[in-house]
């Protein structure tokens, strides 16, 4: 069970929060703990759709009963699979960028058990989904994900998240994003799967070209030098 020290706020506390924030956010990108607390205040309506198609999914309703985490004790054999697998190539990419999943801040902000769980669900299948797409943990590559993540859950904070990534590129950035990253991330984001319903540990075994297709998922397209 994931231990969580909520925190019940008023609705001005809670609009406090949101703005403050979304301003520290925006002035640094890096602090997950911010991004983290933007996505719960601004995010509830938007968890409830998620829950609500869970709970229509057979295997979204098995993630909610059983409550899986993605933390080092539970996903480290993914480590040990063959190399073409789904769980092999998460590794890798943890692996090679010295990530650990157990580096997500925790949920404080929302009122239920059942809503926490899917907050946070949804921050640990983070580094999942840029497995899956394959792409970048750069600024790029970030922004084309919550470009993905506001198609599959419609959370506000991946909006702001893409206005403040891109306000940041340079020139050739933005060129790079607009011209191939954006379009391809809502056709990607639009077509696949639901994604919050998908029992990811139990497919960690699976070829991770296999489980691309049965979910339709189009990985990020090849720039041209």
């Amino acid at each position: 069970m994931i231990e969580r020290a909520r925190i019940k706020l008023s609705p001005w506390q809670q609009a406090a929060v949101a703005v403050g924030s979304a301003v520290g956010a925006l002035l640094d990108p890096r602090r997950a703990d911010l991004i983290a607390a933007l996505g719960e205040t601004t995010g509830k309506p938007a968890f409830e759709r998620v829950l609500e198609r869970m709970r229509r999914s057979p295997e979204g309703r098995a993630v909610l009963l059983e409550r899986p985490q993605v933390i080092s004790a539970k996903v480290g054999h993914a480590w040990d699979l063959p190399e073409n697998t789904f769980g092999a190539a998460y590794a890798r990419f943890m692996g090679s960028r010295n990530f650990s999943p157990d580096d997500r801040p925790p949920v404080r902000f929302m009122d239920t058990d059942e809503l926490a769980y899917v907050a946070m669900r949804a921050r640990e299948v983070h580094d999942l989904w840029h497995t899956l797409f394959g792409l970048p943990t750069n600024l790029i590559g970030e922004s084309a994900l919550k470009v993905i993540e506001f198609e599959q859950m419609h959370l506000p904070m991946c909006l702001l998240s893409v206005v403040g990534g891109t306000s940041r590129f340079n020139a050739k950035q933005r060129k790079l994003f607009f011209q191939h990253y954006f379009p391809w991330a809502v056709k990607a984001g639009f077509q696949c799967t639901d994604l919050m319903c998908v029992y990811y540990e139990q497919h960690f075994h699976e070829d991770l070209e296999d489980v691309r297709r049965k979910w339709g998922v189009i990985p990020a397209p090849t720039v041209p030098k």
